[in-house]
């Protein structure tokens, strides 16, 4: 069977192969051993993030053998800003996906995310991959009601429970119902920036881990800005 995927890491194993780890169109994250080879027919330049990818898979497990590699369009064109936000998309699939929770269904958003990102850097796109992530672990909590399910409103700040839900708050860290709404309508105001990546940082806080993202040191030492939302920011 052919399919269609990215690269989202590799790192060497043995001679003349790599432990390549990738999202693959309705299977989400796999790892695979991929044989480099050498000379004309190596595949190491391939093998490259943001590379759309056609090939086959074979063996059983938690560790396939990826075959017959090739490109089936152009390398996706990332620069600057672009650049760094790929590389933080990637790593945090790798963070949060795993051969239980694969991300299945999250192929075509990378794509969409990649091309949008080749024309500009863009915030907003960032916050809605991972709120689509968060969907795809299903640990995304309902946006457009709160827990005792009254609908949220705009001008009302809510409290995430641990339970998962929202609750109306007064407290100073609670985020403005207006976000949460722009949030699910994927119509963020750029008021509401700085608010949707606090909620997303705490949201993707207990798939990420403590460790910091390496993506993120990167993109703040080019840019000296805030970075994409998660730990350590």
């Amino acid at each position: 069977m052919l399919h269609r995927g990215y690269l989202l890491h590799l790192r060497p194993f043995r001679e003349n192969s790599a432990i390549v780890n990738l999202l693959v169109d309705g299977a989400g994250r796999v790892d695979a051993i991929a044989r480099l080879g050498g000379g004309k027919r190596s595949s190491r330049a391939l093998l490259q993030p943001f590379q759309p990818l056609l090939f086959t898979l074979s063996g059983k497990g938690e560790l396939r053998t990826l075959n017959q590699p090739e490109a089936y369009a152009p390398a996706i064109p990332l620069q600057g800003d672009s650049l760094y936000a790929g590389m933080y998309l990637n790593e945090l699939l790798m963070r949060s996906l795993s051969h239980s929770h694969g991300g299945d269904g999250l192929f075509y958003t990378y794509h969409q995310t990649l091309m949008t990102l080749a024309a500009g850097f863009e915030q907003r796109v960032l916050r809605y991959f991972e709120l689509e992530l968060l969907k795809d672990l299903g640990i995304c909590p309902p946006l457009e009601s709160d827990v005792t399910g009254n609908t949220i409103e705009p001008d009302i700040c809510y409290l995430l429970k641990a339970q998962g839900g929202f609750i109306p708050s007064l407290a100073p860290n609670a985020t403005p119902g207006r976000v949460l709404l722009s949030l699910a309508n994927q119509s963020l105001a750029d008021e509401d920036f700085q608010s949707a990546k606090k909620l997303l940082r705490q949201l993707l806080a207990p798939v990420i881990g403590d460790k910091p993202l390496v993506s993120r040191a990167l993109f703040a030492g080019r840019s000296g800005r805030d970075v994409p939302a998660g730990k350590g920011a």
